[in-house]
């Protein structure tokens, strides 16, 4: 037998990647897997502790989810932490901290308080706090504070992640598996993929490859592969980058603030730094870059292949331009980025969660932070915001997964891992999966 043919090649190494890389090594029949990565390492880019924010979202204290998107995360994320615990060992891949919403005012507080009378019903653990409540959790959130708080907290559960550390773990369970072919490919770039009568052939800088079946799951570069070979022209790349500010530690926990319902983009929050001891993160920002890639200035001609301005594009950004918090929010986080005065323009934003917190503590987090592929559907004209997925039912499979998609990738791979068993023929062991990812 050909040894550089697969059954499934998977692209990318992070932790969508990995996590289907699992489900597909431990649940089907199938004997011959690659995963193919361009960096040295796995989990080398956004799903590095470095580049995103370690949560594991559970759509308690997010407040921009609907209850019907908070319960689907919250069975995506128990699907995780069932992994961890049952299969994994945990190995200081998920951590225990406090953590809430905060309400600051009277609307934001008004807003919490409903929240809790529809959401406390399906999370039992959800306490609603008020100030001295708050201060006995973390007391530098009330501390110098005027106006009205309330808080959503949970405390005793998990509530990070250590992406890297999971995804390796997804890699060495699988190779674990008996009688089965687990190809592990580290700096292999790929070239063109190409359909065949048979499946795929694809070229990379290890050699070529062929598969019944590909998955693509390259962040925002899944796109660019796509449209490649003439899929998802539909869509547009706009890809939003995070950054951070570091403090001391200044909080036990995780600290949201509500989110800000005329923004697409994700209210700063304050998090215990796992890679980091003894530091609080807060963050993410978000400045529009025309890069795939953060920091990789090669990654900016790719860029320009997946954004063009055409109608669709240029009406969902005016669309967005029209409202003047979009505007200033834009402007802001522009200058969140400029040194000498970033570092005091953020400042006012993270007293927010922390009043008595001072200049001289904060600074920014050099070469932290990745990029979120968000997309916008030209026929639509409008943000798709959350995961995407381009599954065109011919054997291949685009993955592009913005948050919560890190949470999420054990859900967003069985869905994958489906769709190959049905394209495959392949079996699947239902009785296996539900024991060990779905029941809690």
């Amino acid at each position: 037998m050909n040894n550089s043919h697969y059954d499934v090649v998977i692209v990318g190494g992070g932790i969508s990647g990995t996590a289907l890389l699992y489900l597909l090594s431990r649940y089907t029949d199938l004997s011959r897997i690659a995963l193919v990565e361009k960096c040295d390492d796995i989990a080398a880019l956004n799903s590095h502790g470095r580049n995103n924010s370690q949560t594991l979202h559970c759509g308690d204290i997010e407040t921009n989810y609907t209850l019907e998107k908070a319960l689907q995360v919250q069975a995506s994320a128990q699907m995780l932490v069932n992994y961890v615990t049952n299969v994994a060992g945990n190995n200081k891949i998920l951590s225990k901290f406090p953590k809430m919403a905060l309400g600051v005012g009277d609307h934001e507080c008004n807003l919490l308080r409903e929240r809790f009378d529809n959401f406390s019903l399906h999370y039992p653990s959800m306490q609603l706090l008020d100030h001295d409540g708050i201060g006995a959790i973390e007391p530098n959130v009330v501390k110098q504070r005027q106006e009205e708080v309330v808080a959503l907290a949970i405390t005793n559960e998990y509530c990070a992640v250590n992406f890297q550390r999971l995804a390796q773990s997804f890699v060495d369970q699988a190779r674990k598996t008996d009688n089965k072919q687990i190809d592990l490919k580290l700096n292999t770039h790929i070239g063109q993929i190409e359909q065949t009568g048979t499946g795929f052939e694809i070229e990379s800088s290890g050699g070529n490859l062929s598969a019944r079946f590909v998955v693509v799951s390259a962040g925002a570069h899944s796109l660019l592969f796509a449209q490649q070979m003439g899929y998802g022209h539909e869509y547009a790349c706009l890809p939003v980058a995070g950054s951070f500010y570091y403090t001391p530690k200044l909080l036990n926990g995780k600290v949201y603030t509500v989110q800000n319902d005329k923004l697409p983009f994700a209210a700063i929050h304050g998090d215990p730094d796992l890679l980091m001891e003894g530091k609080t993160r807060f963050g993410p920002t978000a400045l529009i870059l025309p890069m795939l890639e953060r920091y990789n200035y090669k990654s900016i001609p790719d860029f320009f292949k997946v954004f063009s301005l055409e109608p669709g594009v240029l009406k969902t950004l005016g669309s967005l331009l029209k409202v003047s918090d979009v505007r200033n929010y834009i402007l802001k986080n522009m200058l969140f980025e400029v040194p000498m005065i970033r570092t005091r323009l953020f400042l006012k934003d993270a007293q927010k969660i922390i009043p008595s917190l001072a200049l001289k503590d904060l600074s920014f987090a050099r070469n932290i932070g990745g990029i979120r592929p968000v997309m916008i559907d030209k026929q639509q004209a409008k943000l798709h915001l959350g995961e995407a997925k381009i599954n065109p039912n011919s054997g291949i499979i685009f993955n592009m997964t913005p948050s919560p998609g890190a949470t999420s990738c054990l859900h967003n791979a069985e869905q994958d891992l489906r769709s190959i068993a049905k394209h495959l023929g392949c079996k699947l062991n239902e009785e296996t999966l539900e024991q060990e990812l779905k029941h809690s």
